[in-house]
């Protein structure tokens, strides 16, 4: 009985295992596919940093024509070169995302993904606007020119301090949610006092309407559609001030111990700081004048 045929693909995955990596099993192992991925997706090689700098510029290009053509008198005069600049951005921005699925081996995981859904809203709205209005009767074109914006947060896969704070902000989630709750209780606890005290004669007819007034006052936000009128109504919006003073501070400690550890704690597996990733088998646990990678020995590619 013959032994079944190992393809190249088990072959590569058996020496990934074999010397204790898991494989990128989205990255394509040849052909022009690998290629491309390494242009789009990495940022170790120089055609990787210039398309990522390239696609940088023409993000903040697009957002800034959706901006200025919100302008009237601008959009009067130059709204055919905005007209011309759109499209030719929305055009790249199309062919970027097609370039994506193609060169990755799970096109549907990065369609569904939080970058890929980014993409997908950058380049939609300019396609939708092309429909028939009376086929969008519940949509407003001019709704759809700005739903271009979107365009900025593909900056966020390309600035890695966006990717950390986002990281510190999820594992920070739990103390900023029973922070959150705290407040919200306080805000509960002072709306029912005052509107015992002031009453609908002073503008609190309601308890909503007094937690409405809590959460303005707490933020030192103060609208003063709604003020107390009494000595001990002033004396409790006194008190609300500075424990909002005292306790709007929290979030931001919570998230900046945990950009403070995530900073000091960024280092690869072997203990060494993270940085140039290796070409070969994906390792990005080296010191900056290292020139192979310490694990499987391949040269590293340049700063």
């Amino acid at each position: 009985m013959r032994p079944p045929r190992v393809t190249c693909l088990n072959i590569a995955l058996r020496k990934a295992y074999k010397g204790g990596m898991k494989p990128d099993l989205d990255k394509p192992l040849s052909g022009w596919r690998r290629q491309f991925y390494s242009v789009i997706f990495e940022s170790d090689t120089r055609a990787g940093l210039l398309f990522d700098q390239a696609l940088i510029w023409l993000i903040l290009i697009s957002v800034g024509v959706v901006i200025l053509d919100s302008v009237a008198s601008i959009q009067a005069s130059m709204g055919h070169i905005f007209n011309v600049i759109e499209w030719v951005a929305t055009g790249l921005f199309t062919l970027e995302y097609l370039l994506r699925l193609a060169c990755t081996n799970r096109p549907r995981q990065y369609a569904l993904s939080f970058y890929g859904l980014i993409d997908l809203l950058s380049v939609l709205p300019s396609y939708l606007a092309l429909v028939e209005p009376s086929a969008l009767f519940f949509l407003d074109l001019r709704i759809l020119r700005l739903m271009r914006i979107f365009r900025i947060f593909k900056l966020t896969g390309y600035v890695s301090e966006y990717t950390t704070l986002g990281q510190a902000l999820l594992a920070s989630r739990r103390k900023i949610l029973v922070f959150t709750s705290f407040v919200l209780m306080v805000a509960l606890l002072m709306a029912t006092i005052m509107y015992v005290v002031e009453g609908p004669a002073h503008g609190f007819t309601s308890i909503p309407t007094s937690m409405y007034w809590a959460i303005t006052t707490m933020t030192t936000v103060g609208f003063g559609d709604i003020t107390p009128k009494t000595d001990i109504g002033r004396m409790i919006s006194s008190m609300v001030m500075l424990l909002g003073w005292s306790i709007l501070a929290v979030p931001t400690g919570i998230v900046t111990a945990e950009l403070t550890a995530r900073s000091s704690g960024r280092q690869g597996p072997s203990g060494l700081p993270k940085g140039r990733r290796c070409g070969r088998c994906g390792c990005d646990a080296h010191i900056d004048v290292a020139q192979h990678c310490w694990q499987c020995g391949s040269a590293l590619p340049p700063h």
